[in-house]
């Protein structure tokens, strides 16, 4: 049915394969710091970082990432600034629609491009000869039009699962304050306490994608905390050789593992709760070895008051990062072991009603986005008669 309402939409229209240097040209992002605040956002690879009053360009574009979360397509309308993470696109629209282009985008599979040995990279030279079917203006708009129609709905669960992430993120720092005034009332003594107090830090071993395997020894990137794991995990979706184990730092059961190098601050001292046995970790991390509740130690992580610490010891222009002396300076609050048990299994539970990917909206969410994706695949999916890829 599909094919048949697409060869009705084309009406006999030839559909030209055109690469995306033909169509787009790929421009550089630029430092903000120097910028004031305004109301115009700073996208990079991780998204929007902050906000600034100039804008680097004002046409409705598509941004692609250079480094990171290479996977992070954007399509932008009002003026914006871009750092040097992500790449913005001056489009032709005599002959693509913006929003087409970034529906294109979003179907192609950039992690199959991604040339860098570490961190997640793109170049212009690969991304620029990636093929892009070009149907008429007036059956591309029609293409976007169907699609907006599918993401509406993702778009409105998603804003509702988004406020609850906020009502979520209220009752976990209300519920990890220990502020003077709070902490009389409490009926058990809190003890303040800087990270290298709480444990040892060790710092993880160089790996590199090459020596990744199907199966093996687990293994943690530092990457993939951030595109791979939530806040807990007992399994790793990578391996090494036995052999190449015995050379690495091994992380145990309830170490909790820290990012320390990130391309924007949000993501930066990112936590994972390692609850499986053992697995060896990347360098640009560290493992925390302690004898308090990981979960609780990670969800402490994620509050206002530790990110507020944490900004004080930041350091670096591109890639941000926190040295092992300063991460160990930053002081969390450290109550009883069985508060510290009793305080992680209610924010179990409304983790459980937000991030869940087996019940409630984020289950709907994930069902809405595979049948977008599905539909999308099936509008984009023009020959390639004669066209040397």
């Amino acid at each position: 049915k599909m094919h048949r309402f697409m060869e009705k939409l084309l009406e006999g229209a030839t559909v030209e394969w055109k690469r995306l240097g033909e169509v787009a040209k790929l421009k550089n992002g630029k430092d903000w710091k120097s910028l004031n605040s305004g109301d115009i956002p700073v996208y990079g690879s991780g998204g929007i970082m902050a906000y600034v009053d100039t804008y680097v360009y004002n046409k409705p574009t598509v941004l692609i990432p250079r480094k990171g979360t290479i996977t992070n397509i954007f399509f932008v309308e009002s003026p914006f600034w871009n750092v040097d993470t992500i790449y913005y696109t001056e489009i032709n629209t005599d002959i693509l629609v913006p929003k087409y282009f970034y529906y294109f985008m979003k179907s192609v599979d950039l992690m199959k491009l991604d040339t860098g040995s570490g961190r997640p990279s793109l170049t212009q030279t690969i991304l620029n000869k990636i093929l892009i079917p070009i149907p008429p203006l007036d059956v591309q708009r029609e293409i976007v039009r169907i699609l907006d129609n599918f993401t509406e709905l993702t778009a409105e669960l998603t804003a509702e699962l988004s406020a609850r992430r906020k009502q979520y993120s209220y009752y976990r720092d209300r519920l990890l304050d220990f502020s003077d005034e709070r902490v009389q009332d409490l009926g058990f003594r809190v003890e303040w306490k800087k990270l290298g107090e709480v444990g040892e830090l060790v710092r993880g071993s160089g790996m590199q994608k090459k020596d990744f395997t199907e199966v093996g020894f687990p293994a943690i990137h530092y990457g993939q905390i951030f595109t791979k794991f939530g806040l807990f995990a007992n399994k790793t979706y990578s391996f090494v050789s036995n052999e190449l184990s015995k050379k690495l730092k091994i992380a145990h059961k309830n170490d909790l593992l820290i990012a320390t190098t990130s391309e924007n601050d949000e993501d930066l001292l990112k936590p994972l709760a390692w609850l499986g046995e053992k697995a060896v970790i990347s360098g640009d991390m560290m493992m925390l070895k302690h004898n308090e509740n990981v979960k609780y130690l990670a969800y402490y992580f994620q509050t206002e008051a530790f990110q507020k610490q944490k900004f004080k010891y930041i350091t670096g222009a591109k890639v941000r990062r926190i040295s092992k002396d300063n991460l160990a300076k930053i002081k969390i609050p450290i109550p009883p072991l069985e508060k510290q048990e009793e305080i992680a299994t209610i924010l179990d539970k409304f983790d459980a009603l937000t991030n869940s990917i087996s019940e409630g909206l984020p289950k709907e969410i994930e069902l809405r986005q595979k049948q977008y994706e599905y539909y999308r695949d099936l509008l984009l999916d023009f020959p390639k008669d004669n066209v040397e890829v």
